[in-house]
């Protein structure tokens, strides 16, 4: 490595240890920010021209007049299936096309016809089909308003901030600052275009609670802006990022979601450029005392959430999901931008990782050191050290010298490895990769036509052109086996750095004018990570020959990046308050459709205390990525490295998530084929009850799980609230019942962590924990069956081969488990698929029951059997004993 570089990460990298808020933007400082942000409410400049109306039976297409500068927009209106409704504005004659954002879509969306209920000069009213829905398009000023009966759902231009800004040639006279060419600190940007930013904003009557807009190390309910910058998304290489504040991260899913007792609506603004957000509320600051005084007074104004969209270029192109339900908004935003990708199950499981494991010896003690301590694991990770000199599909020639006998050690004990491939190639006539790319001319270019080139970890580094599907075609190929010297089918990869990540660059990332064959890199900028995790995904799909399940981890994301693999939430430090943030920034992401989220256990900065790193381990076990990761400069630990106690603790953690694995992988699957959130908010399942709108410190696995962690230091009890008027939870560990819609003080010690069964679920469980998940393939089966008070419960349960495609050919076992009238029984849901299991029911465990005179097992032969049982009467637990039927077959079970 260059001196300089050296010298120069030594600089970054020395242990302040905390965001350089100065290399980042404020609004002030983006000139496109500034300018919109200078547009206050009013009436807006812009008219429709009526009599350009045209109305198909797919769309409705109709010109805006900006009346200052007589420039014309095209609004095109689309009624899409599934209650959504999609609205595009472009130039209607642009000096050249504008950016449209291309694969994020899985198609095209099928539309339906509008029909129109009345026309006079004020504008247009049309029907939405469904629920008395319609479109009024008014025309001066031009605003849109979606209704339902009476109610407003949503307008669009209300507050008068549409703007667009015209592609132009650049004026001879003196132009506002920042039009043509911008500095930060002693970066320039040409903007060859000049100015090209879209705004609009959208009213929502009756909302208080918006959602979504990840990344943001922030609440999961979204605060308002009015007096501070906007929510920024533009996927930023952050170094210790600050807590609770709108500043932009790795990743970018322009995408919120409105919620209150009688609705869910959500809104997609589809643009990769530079964006902010602007929340304001009309109830904002107003204290409980103040609304109650409101109340008394019969004051009628009613909670209104106004959003305002700003991005730096590219068109508006704006999908309205109208929900009603949080699950149909899901729903929605998952029929355009596709499912979270199921992975396969190992990947559900622990995953240890630092930065770095030193050498093959290393990596062979760290995984014996597991077997010594009985704790399971399924990935051990390498970071960017294993290289031969940060190059990446290489290996280090001294400390990995034979990568496939080390991957062949972790194979014969079932486990699996995950290395590093980042996008930034090191610049070295001796390196394959980089001389490929540079023959082919896949690197991203800059202004003046070379080859961009930046610093990032190898030194000096060239940046592929993601968006070039040949490049991503040629990227994927390079993981086949015979190309990706010493890969095996157990090693797999993570994107780190892929924002993208440029040391002297702009921010820590790419300058905007850098060029992406007819696009500068500010029209794209949001959709590099995204890009990136989706070549390498494919390679590894296409090194199996389609067979084999990949396992990609993302840094940086964008809307549909839940199709290619999972998420982490970056370099986090070893905090408490790291470790709470950790769940709404979970949350956010499963509310837009990527569920495959964590965060670095432990904090990825500083160290943290064994009483920190044993709560994140008890925290993390409950989140659907589940991976332990350190910083180069940390002190190791590995989790038997803090006395017997302390190992005890964690390995106590990480068997409860393998023990609920075949709970977790059903959630994936249901993820995979719903878009529903595995890791959820309470709302989501509870959307009328106020008193879950705002919680962030618990939250659902699924349904039926509830987990509120402890996240305070040195806490004696925490206080959950249980939701549900009328239903009961029970404690999974003591099987205590208690009441939902209560607040429930827990008392405390090293060893709890507060999980609740919802009454009327039943979780499939495997209580054999083995060294690695494939460990466990064929052992059998718990049934935890929690009756609610009418005395039902209701469960699936869900079994493939844990690692290919073949589930996609009707390769699996699907079934509903259910308790009803003092019968459980097990019932196939998927008659036309074909799957054997050799695992076995061994216990089943029903909380809430009474006790019976005989146990009667029936099979699908019609066989029937006395079951043993046992009966606690101070808890109500009934436990039947050896069932022993298969776990993919038809019986019943009879409480007589």
């Amino acid at each position: 490595m260059a001196p300089v570089l050296v010298l120069w990460l030594a600089v970054c990298l020395s242990v302040t240890w905390a965001v350089d808020r100065g290399n980042f933007k404020t609004c002030d400082q983006s000139a496109f920010c500034k300018r919109q942000r200078a547009l206050k409410p009013a009436e807006s400049p812009y008219r429709a021209l009526l009599e350009t109306m045209e109305l198909t039976n797919t769309r409705l297409t109709l010109q805006l007049i900006n009346d200052n500068n007589k420039v014309r927009l095209l609004l095109e209106l689309y009624r899409l299936q599934g209650n959504m409704t999609r609205v595009k504005i472009n130039e209607l004659k642009p000096l050249k096309p504008r950016y449209e954002v291309p694969d994020v879509l899985i198609r095209e969306p099928p539309t339906e016809p509008l029909s129109l209920l009345s026309q006079d000069e004020n504008g247009v009213v049309l029907s939405l089909g469904a629920e008395s829905q319609r479109v009024i398009v008014s025309a001066r000023p031009f605003r849109l308003d979606i209704m339902e009966g009476r109610d407003v759902l949503m307008s669009l231009n209300s507050r008068g901030l549409l703007a667009f800004e015209h592609l132009r040639m650049q004026e001879e006279e003196k132009v506002e600052d920042g039009m043509w060419e911008e500095t930060f600190k002693s970066h320039s940007d040409s903007k060859p275009n000049g100015p090209s930013a879209v705004s609009l904003d959208f009213s929502l009557p009756g909302v208080e609670h918006v959602y979504g807009i990840p990344e943001h190390a922030d609440t999961l309910r979204l605060k308002t802006t009015d007096n501070g910058d906007p929510y920024r998304l533009y996927n930023l290489d952050v170094f210790q990022y600050e807590l609770y504040n709108p500043m932009a991260l790795y990743g970018a899913v322009p995408v919120m979601l409105a919620h209150n007792a009688q609705r869910t609506t959500g809104i997609f603004w589809l643009n990769a450029a530079e964006t902010w957000v602007d929340i304001s509320s009309n109830t904002a600051g107003k204290t409980v005392f103040g609304k109650m005084l409101d109340y008394v007074q019969g004051s009628s104004e009613t909670p209104q959430t106004d959003v305002r969209w700003i991005s730096e270029s590219g068109i508006i192109d704006v999908f309205i999901m109208l929900g009603p339900t949080p699950n149909d908004v899901f729903s929605q935003y998952a029929s355009l931008t596709g499912t979270q990708s199921f992975p396969p199950l190992a990947a559900v499981g622990y995953h240890q990782c630092r930065w770095n494991y030193n050498d093959q010896e290393d990596v062979t003690s760290v995984d014996a050191g597991f077997d010594e301590h009985d704790i399971p694991y399924d990935y051990i990770w390498l970071d960017i050290e294993h290289t031969d000199g940060k190059r990446y599909f290489t290996w280090d020639p001294h400390k990995f010298a034979t990568p496939k006998e080390m991957l062949q050690g972790l194979m014969d004990k079932k486990r699996k490895m995950v290395a590093i491939v980042d996008p930034h190639i090191k610049v070295d006539s001796n390196y394959k990769i980089h001389n490929e790319i540079r023959s082919r001319g896949f690197y991203i270019k800059n202004k003046d036509g070379g080859d961009y080139e930046g610093w990032c970890w190898p030194g000096s580094a060239g940046y592929p052109d993601f968006t070039r599907a040949d490049m991503r075609e040629w990227w994927a190929s390079m993981f086949a086996y015979d190309q990706y010297e010493g890969s095996m089918e157990n090693l797999y990869t993570w994107n780190d750095m892929n924002e993208p990540s440029v040391f002297n660059g702009p921010e820590v990332t790419m300058h905007k004018d850098a060029v992406h064959g007819a696009w500068e890199h500010r029209d794209v900028h949001n959709l590099y990570g995204f890009y990136v995790q989706m070549a390498t995904a494919e390679g590894l799909i296409q090194r199996s020959g389609g067979v084999e399940r990949p396992f990609v981890l993302t840094r940086a994301f964008f809307a549909g990046s839940q199709r290619y693999g999972a998420v982490w939430t970056g370099d986090n430090a070893a905090e408490w308050e790291h470790l709470k943030i950790s769940i709404p920034m979970c949350l956010s992401l499963g509310l837009v459709g990527i569920s495959f989220c964590g965060a670095d256990v432990g904090g990825f900065f500083k160290s943290p205390s064994t009483e920190l790193l044993v709560r994140w381990y008890q925290t993390g076990a409950y989140q659907p990525f589940f991976r332990a990761h350190a910083h180069l400069d940390t002190p190791r630990r590995e989790p038997w490295l803090f006395g017997p106690e302390n190992t005890a603790l964690i390995r106590e953690a990480v068997r409860q998530r393998y023990a609920l694995l075949p709970y977790w992988y059903q959630q994936f699957y249901h993820a995979h084929r719903t878009g529903q959130p595995i890791m959820r908010p309470l709302w989501v399942e509870y959307p009328q009850d106020p008193a879950t709108f705002a919680l962030d410190d618990e939250f659902l696995i699924g349904r039926d799980l509830l987990v509120h962690p402890v996240t305070e230091e040195g806490a004696r009890g925490v206080t959950a609230y249980l939701p549900g008027k009328g239903e009961v939870w029970f404690d999974v560990q003591t099987f205590q019942k208690h009441n939902g819609a209560q607040n429930l003080y827990i008392p405390v010690t090293m060893s709890s962590i507060p999980v609740f069964q919802r009454g009327g679920s039943i979780i499939p469980k495997k209580i054999r924990v083995r060294r690695a998940s494939s460990c466990m393939m064929h052992d059998p089966y718990t049934l935890y069956v929690a009756l609610n008070p009418q005395r039902t419960a209701e469960g699936k349960l869900y079994i493939d081969d844990g690692h290919t495609f073949n589930y996609e050919k009707k390769e699996f076992i699907h079934r509903r488990l259910s308790f009803t009238n003092n019968i459980l029984s097990s019932v196939n849901l998927a008659p036309d698929a074909q799957f054997t299991t050799q695992s076995w029911i061994e216990r089943i465990v029903i909380l809430g029951a009474s006790k019976p005179s005989t146990v009667t097992l029936k099979t699908a032969d019609g066989k029937e059997s006395q079951l043993e049982f046992d009966f606690d009467a101070s808890m109500s637990v009934l436990t039947l004993r050896k069932p022993g039927m298969n776990a993919g077959v038809d019986w019943n079970v009879m409480l007589q």
